[in-house]
């Protein structure tokens, strides 16, 4: 049973309420707040610690608070029930709620009634003991339900392209067959080559790939040649009289030197065209004819003829052209590995250009160095010749690599003859086959098959166990809905509610079982839900509505196995309640607490929780209120007595206590009381001929006419004592003395009419 709430902070409209010790709950608890207080936030807070859900209380953080939301709930022995750090350290599963989530969850939103609402009326109606039942049954329902995820889980991972076509247990029943990859590639190979016949027939084979080479030894012999006829010391002072005639003189001394030779006369016998001297005392006309002899002129034509040809092998278009013969068979590789095993072509051009150019370099730049010095012999270093050996490199790399292209051109002379005749449609067909096998018993797919058939068969074990579970839920169910329906109907009839459940019953659906129900009005079926025409949403008012969920919490009470150690909360049970509900609820609320721990009764109505406080034991009941503070709501004890006092007590009171001690302050308001209590008790008493609206001086009036006769209303001594009586309380009230703040009191005549109206009043 709850105790106390020891602490509530930074929770709705609680900032840090500690109510202490001396707030203590009873078994029957009655809590008053008015609107705005924090009454449903209390709701929250028992409902939370019932199903320990923290969202409850989350959801209600304090507006603008720093810290998190902090409960302390009490039971006996000291045990705490602690909401910190957004859990509570222990639920309370045997508190049991009705407000206004009760009937949302179980009954309708609003007007509507939902499948979840039918599925939550299902458990309710159950019970403790169906519950299990259906938990159990439900428990087989969502397991085959995760078989047949996990089936459609492990069909997937089993890919459509993987099967070929085949479903899946088709494709799981496929025997093996040796050799499998060999085939397929066999057949993959036949039918790309089927489908496309034509360009197989066009595309061409492959051609040699050569890079030209460096002809090393007769580089090295052509550097070495010399000149036997013409000396070093002669070459010299050639070259040193060319140098002095300027740009250009060697080719014009060469050509005199030619002329000299091509005229009829000897050149002795001839003068300098330009000094007019005897060119037979130049010596060093001798030095020219050996200079520009035939032999130095073959030297100079073999340098020059072996440049242009390296440059017309290893520069220019020489490059680009090998680098396209290349890119071609790339291309011829890539078409012809469709259909027969290919070599990879690991040619870098790049790197080829690189070592063919500074071989390239290398043998230009000695070829130069060579034209310059014709005389000189010189021979390749060593930098060019490791350049010219990487370059000769690359060249045997390219002849392997041509060879072992050129030697496919007979299988792809085989392949053109057979894609000519092939049948494209029956290659395709072995081929899915031998696909659909190898992929079956491949480690990865027959692993996944595996799993698929084993959770085939586990499914239909657990549809099996399901089936047990439903027919012990169903037999259980035979009993216990018409039990539930007659406790319904029964509370309903206390409740003078004008209508009846008819027809409740469980159905078994996919989502889940639910309920289901009729609503029974003028004995004709109103369904739950319907196109056109009654149905619960309109045939049902608002306090209908909340008199059938209160039915429906109060039965499902009677349900519960442990109905003895139950503590109810019931948060205004007179919402939308019509007033000749209230008696009858009052006294379900008096006859529940025979039977359960504890009850907590919360509402916004003070006569209503007044009249439950008369009903409840006074050795075990207990008031509390939530009243407003300087910041938020505090929880405190509610004098219940006090506030029981009618208006009508209150007049009582302060005529008995002036008769007794007259009070100077109170005389005007006792003298004024007079005629109030008169026509309290007149309407009470006499309540055909006082009916409301009517005045005390025309009850006077009707009971003077009808004094001494059949139809007397009261005996002629009281009626005059009546008249004397209000005689003397006009005197108090503005609608029969306009003076009636100054009309003088005199305390012995007060205290005497006052005495006499008590009197009456009594005696009468």
């Amino acid at each position: 049973m709850i105790r106390n709430i020891i602490r509530l902070s930074n929770v709705g409209q609680f900032d840090a309420v500690t109510p202490g010790p001396q707030l203590q709950f009873s078994r029957v608890t009655l809590l008053y707040a008015e609107n705005g207080r924090g009454k449903t936030t209390m709701a929250s807070i028992f409902r939370s610690l019932s199903n320990g859900d923290p969202k409850l209380i989350a959801d209600r953080h304090r507006v603008g608070a720093d810290d998190p939301p902090e409960i302390v709930v009490e039971r006996g022995c000291d045990l705490q029930h602690i909401f910190q750090n957004r859990e509570w350290t222990v639920p309370l599963p045997e508190l049991v709620v009705f407000d206004d989530a009760f009937v949302a969850e179980n009954i309708c939103s609003g007007i509507e009634i939902e499948t979840g609402h039918r599925q939550n009326l299902h458990e309710l109606i159950l019970g403790a003991q169906g519950v299990d039942l259906n938990r159990a049954l439900q428990v087989h329902v969502a397991a085959i339900e995760e078989h047949n995820r996990q089936l459609r889980l492990k069909e997937a991972a089993i890919p459509a392209n993987a099967r070929f076509g085949l479903g899946v247990e088709d494709f799981c029943g496929l025997p093996a067959v040796a050799d499998v990859d060999a085939r397929i590639a066999e057949a993959e190979r036949s039918l790309a080559a089927a489908q496309a016949a034509a360009a197989v027939q066009a595309e061409p084979i492959f051609a040699p790939l050569s890079l030209p080479a460096f002809d090393v030894d007769g580089l090295n012999a052509l550097l070495a040649r010399s000149m036997a006829t013409l000396d070093a010391e002669a070459a010299a002072r050639v070259q040193a009289h060319l140098g002095m005639i300027g740009a250009n003189g060697e080719r014009w001394v060469g050509e005199g030197v030619t002329i000299l030779a091509e005229a009829g006369q000897p050149w002795e016998k001839k003068d300098c065209p330009f000094c007019a001297q005897p060119l037979a005392t130049a010596a060093i006309i001798k030095h020219y004819q050996a200079y520009f002899s035939e032999e130095y002129s073959a030297l100079k034509a073999a340098l020059t003829s072996t440049t242009r040809e390296i440059s017309a092998s290893h520069s220019g278009e020489a490059p680009a052209a090998f680098e396209r013969e290349v890119g071609v068979a790339l291309q011829r590789r890539t078409f012809w590995a469709q259909f027969l095993d290919v070599p990879e072509i690991t040619v870098d051009t790049a790197v080829i250009a690189r070592a063919w150019k500074s071989a390239r370099d290398a043998v230009q730049g000695a070829l130069n160095a060579k034209r310059a010095a014709p005389l000189d012999a010189i021979a390749l270093d060593a930098t060019a010749l490791a350049a010219i050996d990487a370059f000769h490199q690359k060249c045997a790399e390219i002849a392997q690599v041509s060879t072992s292209l050129t030697s496919l051109n007979d299988q792809i002379a085989i392949v053109k003859e057979q894609a000519q005749a092939a049948n494209v449609a029956a290659l395709t067909a072995d081929l899915n086959k031998l696909k659909a096998i190898q992929s079956r018993h491949s480690p990865q797919i027959a692993t996944r098959c595996d799993d698929f058939l084993a959770e085939k068969a586990a499914k239909q074990g657990t549809e099996a166990a399901r089936d047990r579970a439903r027919t012990a839920l169903d037999n259980y169910r035979q009993n216990i809905f018409p039990t539930y329906e007659a406790a319904i109907n029964s509370y309903l009839g206390r409740f003078n509610a004008g209508f009846r459940l008819g027809g409740v019953n469980a159905v078994n659906n996919r989502g889940g079982s639910s309920a289901t129900y009729n609503i029974v009005i003028n004995n004709v079926d109103v369904p739950l839900t319907a196109n056109a025409g009654p149905s619960f949403r309109t045939a049902l008012s608002a306090g209908d509505r909340n008199t059938l969920a209160l039915a429906f919490f109060f039965a499902s009470l009677e349900q519960k196995w442990n109905m003895a150690d139950i503590i109810a909360v019931i948060d205004d049970p007179m919402t939308s309640l019509d007033e000749h509900r209230s008696l009858v609820t009052v006294q379900e609320i008096r006859r529940l607490l025979d039977r359960v721990r504890q009850v907590i009764v919360l509402s916004h109505s003070k006569p209503f929780l007044i009249a439950l406080w008369k009903a409840a034991p006074r050795n075990d009941r207990a008031a509390i209120r939530i009243a407003r503070a300087a910041v938020g709501s505090i929880i405190e004890p509610w004098d219940v007595d006090h506030d029981s006092f009618t208006e009508h007590d209150r007049r009582f009171a302060r005529a008995t206590a002036y008769v007794q001690q007259a009070d100077p302050a109170q005389e005007r308001t006792v003298a004024a009381d007079l005629r109030h209590m008169l026509e309290a008790f007149l309407r009470v008493a006499y309540p055909n001929h006082f009916p409301p609206g009517t005045m005390v001086g025309q009850f006077v009036s009707l009971c003077q006419q009808r004094m001494n006769s059949p139809t007397q209303i009261l005996s002629p001594a009281d009626t005059v004592e009546l008249r004397l009586l209000l005689d003397y309380a006009n005197r108090f009230h503005h609608d029969t003395n306009p003076t009636c703040q100054t009309e003088s009191i005199n305390d012995a005549e007060l205290a005497g009419f006052v005495n006499r109206t008590l009197a009456f009043i009594r005696r009468s």
